[in-house]
């Protein structure tokens, strides 16, 4: 998956039927470079990802508009894409994006949390699973 630099924001959301036609509603505080401009067209990519046990249980010690993830902290995660520099993209609570250097699509390996930002971490390899 190629991501490009003009990237307003990355979050999960559900899409939602409205008079025939589908929606999918952008939080105010996901948009960090600047405005949504309701004059122009915006790109929306729709990347559909299975739920899984991780994503079904809320973590609920955190408001929804503060990363699912602190710095330092391990997780065990699965690469599910790879970026556009080579990095390993996994996805943990409500769709997070964790990028992970030195990984291939499918490695499931355990992470620690170098920098988190509002809509993306950054991590390093502590432990290949096997």
């Amino acid at each position: 998956m190629e991501i490009s630099e003009d990237l307003l924001c990355v979050y999960s959301a559900e899409v939602t039927e409205r008079n025939g036609s589908y929606a999918v509603e952008v939080p105010e505080q996901e948009v960090t470079l600047g405005p949504v401009q309701t004059d122009t067209s915006d790109q929306v990519a729709l990347v559909s990802t299975p739920v899984t046990e991780e994503v079904e249980k809320p973590e609920q010690s955190k408001p929804s508009n503060q990363p699912p993830v602190d710095e330092g902290e391990i997780r065990e995660v699965e690469i599910e894409d790879m970026g556009d520099q080579g990095d390993g993209i996994a996805r943990v609570d409500r769709g997070y994006v964790v990028f992970v250097p030195d990984t291939e699509l499918g490695d499931r390996v355990t992470v620690r949390i170098t920098e988190t930002r509002e809509n993306v971490a950054f991590s390093e390899v502590v432990k290949r699973s096997d």
